[in-house]
Formats: C-alpha cells, structure tokens, sequence
C-alpha cells in the first residue's frame, strides 16, 4: 500500500513538473527561440514605430567576467539570448554561470556558478546561447559536457536529478593536445525540454580528422535525469565510410502537439574533402524530426548532398503555419549558410514551396565523388550572392581593388558549390554566412519572414599532407588544419583587402523581409556600418553593412529588433518598410539575440553586449534593457 501511495505521489509530482508551461499574463519569452517553436515574435504592442525614439536604458547587470576571466575573455562570445520563466530573468554567460534577475531592475536574485576551468581552448570558444526552462526548472548544457537541472526559485542544482543536478553528457569532456588543453567537443546551444525528456546537442571541432567524435543527440528523462534515447545521424552507415561530427550544434525547436523535435544536423568530417565518407551523408546537413519521446526518425529533408563546403545547418529550424499560393499548411522553416530558405511541411518534410535538383560545378579533388546536383528552392530568391568576376574586386583604393582582383584571378570559382581545390577555390558564401546561428523571426499572423545574412568570401585550399607541415609553419597566422587520417589538410582564409575590408562588393551584412505568400522579397537593407571598425569610415563607405552574428525578432507593433554587426547598436526597423527608426548604443558588441517581455504594465526590449571572439568586436559583460524613457 505505501508503494501504491509513493507511486501515486511520484506520478502527481512528475505530472506538476512536466505539465505545459501556463502562458504568462503578459507577453514573456520563455524559451530561447521566444518558444518553443522558434518564432521570436512577441505579442508585445507597447513600443511602436511612432514611440520608439524614446527608448532608453532602463538597466544594466554585469555577469563580472571582464574582472575575474582574465585572458580567457579573449576566447569568450556573449551570445546569450536571455528568457523570462517564472518571474526571472535568466541570464547565462559565456562560461555558463546561470544569473536570475529582477525583471523590473536588473538586479541579481541568484548566481550558479558551474565552475569551468577556463584553460581550455574549445573549438568554438566559450559560448552560452541559452538555457531551457520546464517544470520550475532551469537546464543547462556546459562547455565540458554537462547537464545540469537547477531550481528556477533559488538556483540550487536539483538533488533528484542525475548525481547531485547533474548528468555527464556521452562522450564528456574529451581533451587532447598540449597537456591535454584542447577541447575536441562541448556545448553551445541552449538545450530542449517536452514529453518528460530533456534533448542535447553538441559541437565538434571542424577539420582536424576523418574519425572524428560522432554528432549524437542524447535524451534524458527531465526528472530523474536517467538516458531515455540517443540518435546519431551517422549510424548504420556501410563499410568502408569513415567520417564523423554530424553533430546538432545550434538551437533545436519543437512541436508539442505532434511530440516532434526538429534537429539542424551539421557535415560530416572532415569538412572540405569527404573522399573516404561516400554517398549523399545520410542525415548530415538536414532536418531531421524525431519523435520527442523515443528518438526514432518521423522525416528528414537535406539541404546539402554530399557536403564539402562546410555549408551545414546553422539556426534553429522555426515553426510555424504558412500560406504559399493559397495553400496553407504547418511548416518548418530552414534558413542556411548557402542564403537559402527551404519551407518544408511539418508532417512529411516534403518542401511546401518546391525544391529542383540543378547542377552544380565538377571536377573534385583526387579521391572525391561529388553529388552532381544540389536542392533549391525555387523561392525566394536567394538572400546572398554566390558569384563574383576579378573585375567585381572591391576596394576604396586602386591598390585595394588590384590586390582583391589578383586573389580573385587566382582561384577556382564557378559559382556557388566549386568543389575545394589545391588550387584555392572561393567559397561565396564564405561558410559564416548567409544565415548563421540567429536565425530568423516569424510574423505569422502575416506570413513574413526577416532574416539577416553575411556576405564574405572564402578561400579554402587543399594541401597535399606532404606539404602540411611547411604550409602551417608560413601560414601561421591562419587556418591551415590537418584533416588527420586524409590525403589533403586544408587552409581557410577571408579575403580581405589590404585595409582589412572584404573583396567583395557591399553590402556585407543585410535584414530582409520575405513575403511567404508568394516567396517575394519584401524589402532588405544593409544591416550596421564601419563605424567601430574604422572611425569616421561610414561617412567614406556609406552604407555597406556588415558581417553579422545573431538574429532579430519582430513584436506585433511591427518593429524589428536586431544587434548582430560589428559596430556596438541595437537598432530598431520598421517591419512594413525596413526603415530604421531608432539605434541604442551598446557598451560593448552586440552578437547575441535580442529578447522582449512585458512586466507589471513595462515592456522591456534586452540584449547581451560582450562582444565576439571570432569577429573580435569589442568584449564587455553586460546585459541591457532599454524601455519608454516614463
């Protein structure tokens, strides 16, 4: 009888724990992608376009990395996307100390400390885009593979959970080089919680073997923390493949009512010679739908044959219902690096907007095989060029302009999908842009997609494993990787002119708006200025944009908010036109997600400012929120 009744306790508390979370009286934002789903819209309405030059810093917090970090801050990306559960803001660093606030003020309520030890380099730096929140309790992935469940009252780690909070996550904190210094895998994504499981991804490192770690996911049970399912998207793979990653390293999304999650799968080691990993990569470089609760596959749809680019998924797929032609349907929403959109059925993974297989460019490296076509959605219209001629070579200077052109000249381009050579072939996209990890946001009373893309050229060269060593010694200062266990290493590098500016023709960071009606194109604008990379420039260059890291979200007034470039703003667009109505200047780099919420009558527009490791914009360690000056 005591049995019966502990089992019917357990079951009651599981049931609190795991029940859907009840929306909030006001518009919040719960989850990393705004919801579950992905969407970051918010139905806030208090900040409109005609209001909206009265924003101003209602508060700032300081996470206190730029005192206690040190050097390591210099490894460090602030691309936090806070959320807003249970009266508390939820704030995770770089170095994934978790911090409650005040929704009001800013002010700390608790701090988790997670303790890394911060000499280790990762592959991707130190990144915490988010947590995930469920049942009164807030998960945490950490750079060192773990996954922690903390108390979203007090944020204590829950005792109930894996041993003391926390759950080591398969293959754990995997080391080597230098005195073991150097992280081959962590974490950097905000994990996924429904149907009583919590979902991970990981991050991989690119280019450094052919038997890479595998990219598995792994599922837990959310309450006890116990292995539910793992799903690795190379299994089953025949003899003689040999490659690994595949690994799920942005954000997930997922479907409650059909018990779906949705997984942007990334390629397959080694990233720019697949001569030993044959055929189309499975379920590398796709959407994959799993069941939530077993991790068996509903659909998957790819997005890339065959991988050599590095072209892997980026952002989260988003969710959402769509009206293409008359025809509506729930959808999901893929943007990816080549600045493609794919709108695929939510059920089936069939394209709801038509996808045709067209050639692409041949004549591989010795040993490779190249899928001989590639998916493209025949709408929109691409959102970042992929062709350029020596005669395009950008440069405010003939010496600039000459430089550019002569690099040009010199490598293979056909386009978009030139298959890596020793040579030296551009990759355009380079492979951190069109679309990275923010993602887009979706007005889906409107069927509207913005989107923000990158423009910048790659130059990837193969090297014969002959001349790796001598090619890594002259070219210390770049990316020249080994590719372990290939016939070639590679090196990657971003043309730049000599005064530091891209060779190809701005714009080099853009907002759109996409009309899912018909696929058209609504508007798109540059997206930042050189102002903080050059003074005085953006008076020279007008407005070329740039590079960007980071998404926008759209609130139902019909404003846009994105950080993402390197000059130090939060702007504000109009959603029908792309203007820009206002710009909040930031203490630091603004490469994170923006968030919004409403509280107690005050809506509050917040974003993390720290900077970013790879663009090297400037490093801080606040979070602000700017609200209606009163």
């Amino acid at each position: 009888m005591t049995r019966l009744i502990d089992m019917a306790v357990g079951a009651a508390v599981a049931a609190i724990l795991l029940a859907p979370c009840a929306k909030a009286a006001e518009p919040g934002w719960m989850q990393y992608g705004g919801d579950e789903r992905g969407q970051r819209y918010s139905q806030a309405r208090q900040i409109t376009p005609e209001n909206v030059t009265r924003l101003a810093v209602a508060w700032r917090f300081s996470t206190g990395d730029l005192a206690t970090k040190g050097k390591a801050i210099r490894r460090a990306s602030f691309e936090n996307t806070p959320i807003l559960a249970a009266g508390r803001l939820i704030v995770c660093s770089p170095f994934d100390e978790v911090s409650a606030l005040d929704p009001a003020n800013g002010k700390a309520l608790w701090r988790f400390d997670p303790k890394l030890n911060i000499d280790i380099i990762y592959p991707n730096d130190y990144i915490c885009r988010g947590v995930a929140y469920g049942g009164g309790r807030i998960y945490l992935n950490t750079a060192d593979r773990r996954l922690i469940a903390l108390d979203v009252a007090t944020g204590k780690p829950i005792d109930g959970f894996g041993q003391g909070g926390t759950v080591v996550i398969p293959p754990g904190e995997q080391r080597e080089g230098r005195a073991k210094r150097f992280g081959r895998i962590h974490t950097t994504s905000a994990p996924v919680v429904s149907h009583g499981v919590v979902i991970v991804g990981s991050s991989i490192d690119d280019n450094q073997k052919v038997d890479e770690l595998r990219g598995t996911v792994h599922a837990y049970d959310a309450i006890t923390g116990a292995p539910r399912w793992s799903f690795d998207p190379l299994k089953d793979q025949n003899p003689p493949f040999r490659g690994g990653a595949a690994n799920v390293w942005a954000p997930m999304s997922v479907d409650e009512t059909r018990g779906l999650v949705f997984l942007p799968v990334s390629s397959t080691s080694p990233d720019f010679w697949g001569g030993m990993r044959g055929g189309a990569g499975r379920y590398a470089n796709s959407v994959v739908a799993l069941k939530i609760e077993t991790g068996e596959v509903a659909w998957s749809f790819q997005t890339t044959h065959h991988d050599v680019w590095d072209y892997d998924l980026p952002a989260q797929p988003t969710l959402g219902v769509v009206t293409y032609r008359g025809a509506t349907h729930a959808a999901v929403l893929q943007p990816t690096k080549q600045g493609l959109l794919f709108t695929l059925d939510r059920d089936s993974g069939v394209p709801l907007i038509p996808v045709v297989e067209r050639k692409v460019p041949q004549g591989a490296a010795p040993g490779e095989v190249l899928s001989p076509t590639q998916p493209f959605p025949i709408a929109p219209a691409p959102l970042a060029p992929s062709t350029i001629r020596p005669d395009e070579a950008y440069g405010i200077t003939f010496w600039d302009r000459r430089d550019c052109r002569k690099r040009i000249e010199g490598a293979r381009h056909e386009g978009l999908y030139t298959p890596p050579s020793t040579q030296g072939t551009i990759l355009y996209p380079f492979t951190g842009g069109g679309t990275n990890w923010g993602g887009l946001a979706f007005d889906e009373k409107h069927d509207i997609v913005y989107v923000n893309t990158s423009s910048a050229m790659h130059l990837v060269t193969l090297i014969r494993q002959k001349d790796f060593s001598a090619t890594r010694e002259k070219f210390f200062d770049k990316e020249v990787s080994p590719n372990e266990g290939a016939p070639f290493g590679m090196m990657r590098d971003t043309l730049i002119s000599p005064l530091g500016m891209p060779c190809n023709p701005p714009p080099w960071g853009e907002l759109h708006a996409i009309d899912m009606h018909q696929g058209r194109i609504l508007w798109s604008v540059p997206l930042g200025t050189t102002e903080d990379l050059m003074p005085f420039s953006e008076y020279l260059l007008g407005k070329t944009g740039t590079p960007n890291l980071g998404g926008p979200i759209v609130t139902a007034s019909g404003l846009v908010f994105i950080g993402a470039a390197m000059d130090d703003y939060l702007r504000a667009f109009d959603a029908k036109s792309g203007k820009e109505l206002w710009r909040g200047r930031l203490p630091a780099g603004g490469q994170a997600t923006p968030m919004t919420y409403m509280w107690k009558g005050r809506q509050y527009v917040v974003i993390a400012a720290g900077g970013h490791s790879k663009l090297d914009t400037k490093r801080g360690d606040q979070v602000l929120a700017f609200a209606l000056k009163p």
